[in-house]
């Protein structure tokens, strides 16, 4: 007989929450801009941070965002874009990493894991790869998204497992629906097309089930657009797996 174990999250959400114009799509009219995260984290477990790609997290903003969510959401901050593309210089990568790892410390057990997107003309590089991987602390839960075709190699994706780091799957306009597979200790799953019909929802609904049935916490994300339509369709999503939804 199967012992039972605890099913995985689905841990939904969108790249940014902090936008007026979401209004009153999905937030409400009159909605202050400050009240935005705790009315965003009261519908949505997850959210996918754009503004640490560009600037490092400040401690104390890190802390009003915390005082604004349940203790169950979690923030997946991307990584800075000059630290993107500093871990993989030979000479660089253990300050990069440390750089990293020092600006995610304040979200504290909130912290997802943290988003490092290699640049796209990035081709595959398997020493600095190892480099990354034994740079990374082994407590720091991270996803990679190597999108040159040159890194889709069962090498690769047995380095990442081994090291504990979940690789990317991104859907995107104008390609075919990506894997699914889980590298690493949970899913990570970027939905970037313009729109998902409700039968697209259903069958991304049906392609997660097993994973989160098996255990593995989800982490979905839908791209920001202009009205709020991909959070309500992150919503959507989340709507169609309840019994994954526990905090």
């Amino acid at each position: 007989m199967r012992v039972p174990h605890e099913l995985g999250r689905l841990l939904v959400g969108t790249s940014g929450f902090a936008y007026p114009s979401w209004i009153p799509r999905f937030y409400a009219p009159g909605k202050a801009s400050r009240k935005l995260l705790a009315a965003y984290s009261g519908r949505l477990p997850a959210v996918e941070l754009n503004n640490t790609f560009y600037r490092r997290p400040d401690p104390e903003a890190v802390a009003r965002w915390r005082a604004l969510t349940p203790p169950g959401f979690r923030f997946c901050p991307k990584a800075q874009k000059s630290a993107t593309w500093r871990v993989w210089t030979p000479d660089a990568v253990e300050e990069a990493v440390t750089w990293l790892t020092e600006a995610v410390q304040p979200f504290g057990e909130q912290l997802g894991c943290v988003l490092l997107a290699a640049p796209g003309v990035r081709q595959r590089d398997d020493a600095a790869l190892a480099r990354l991987l034994e740079a990374r602390p082994a407590g720091l839960p991270m996803a990679i998204s190597l999108p040159h075709p040159s890194w889709a190699d069962d090498e690769v994706y047995a380095d990442l497992a081994a090291h504990g780091v979940a690789l990317v799957a991104t859907d995107r306009d104008g390609s075919d629906e990506p894997d699914l597979r889980r590298i690493g200790p949970f899913l990570y799953l970027r939905l970037r097309r313009a729109e998902y019909s409700a039968a697209d929802l259903e069958r991304w609904a049906l392609r997660l089930e097993p994973f989160l049935a098996d255990g593995v916490d989800c982490y979905v994300f839908f791209r920001h657009d202009e009205d709020g339509g991909s959070a309500i369709q992150a919503e959507a999503l989340l709507q169609r797996l309840p019994e994954f939804t526990a905090p």
